[in-house]
């Protein structure tokens, strides 16, 4: 009965497709973590869970796996145990590790039925789409810039290319011209193009050893907004995979 409510939604056949589907989510942060919760609470089973943090407790503010008893732990290893006490027969597997140049080889997106990006690093994201979509029949969708944003009515989603008022996407762009290389296909991004909110000039600095992976700056970030995308991508793999996608 877990899953029953979704079943009257979904139907049998929803249920069956949910549960077949084999989805590969990198990112665990603010808007990663809430994705896998959804997918996992709406019946989806085979989950590969990617990165290479740990809670840090700055995360507190906007991330599932970020509590002060999980402090200092690998968040995909805390994340796997909450989505098996929601799902005791889901398949959840981990690689506390980033996806880079150096270990994208390893990963065997073909082998999924779909891939959400939900990747901070800019180098790392422009590579996990540029991998995604040129696999024939994947099912990829990713989070543009989720920081800087308190307004969840400017939360949308739109074909990569179409993407407006959001500086990550704007970057990546840039950096697939500067690349000559341009993602094989087009995908959905879920994005908010409400202004960025400046960061106060007097706003303290980060002491709480979270990791970076040389990001420019560290941006404010509020679970309202990251938790919305995340639940967002969740979605629009659900309705995919149950029939309901929108061309």
């Amino acid at each position: 009965m877990r899953f029953h409510r979704m079943g009257l939604l979904a139907g049998p056949d929803g249920m069956t497709a949910l549960s077949n589907a084999r989805v590969a989510l990198f990112g665990l942060g603010g808007v990663g973590s809430w994705t896998a919760e959804c997918l996992v609470r709406s019946g989806v089973t085979d989950i590969l869970l990617v990165d290479a943090d740990t809670v840090a407790e700055s995360n507190i503010n906007r991330q599932l796996v970020a509590l002060g008893s999980t402090t200092g732990r690998p968040k995909a290893e805390v994340l796997r145990e909450r989505l098996l006490d929601i799902n005791p027969d889901a398949n959840i597997t981990v690689r506390v590790e980033r996806y880079t140049s150096d270990t994208a080889d390893s990963f065997d997106l073909a082998s999924f039925t779909h891939v959400i990006d939900a990747i901070d690093s800019l180098a790392d994201k422009a590579l996990l789409i540029l991998r995604a979509t040129s696999i024939s029949g994947l099912r990829f969708y990713s989070s543009m810039g989720a920081a800087m944003r308190l307004d969840p009515s400017h939360i949308k989603v739109d074909e990569f290319r179409k993407v407006k008022g959001c500086r990550l996407a704007a970057a990546l762009r840039s950096r697939f011209k500067r690349m000559d290389m341009m993602p094989r296909r087009k995908f959905k991004c879920v994005f908010s193009d409400e202004q960025p909110i400046a960061r106060p000039a007097d706003a303290p600095e980060d002491t709480s050893g979270a990791m970076t992976y040389g990001k420019v700056a560290v941006n404010g970030a509020a679970c309202h907004i990251t938790a919305i995308f995340g639940m967002t991508l969740a979605s629009l793999v659900i309705n995919d995979i149950i029939g309901r996608r929108k061309n």
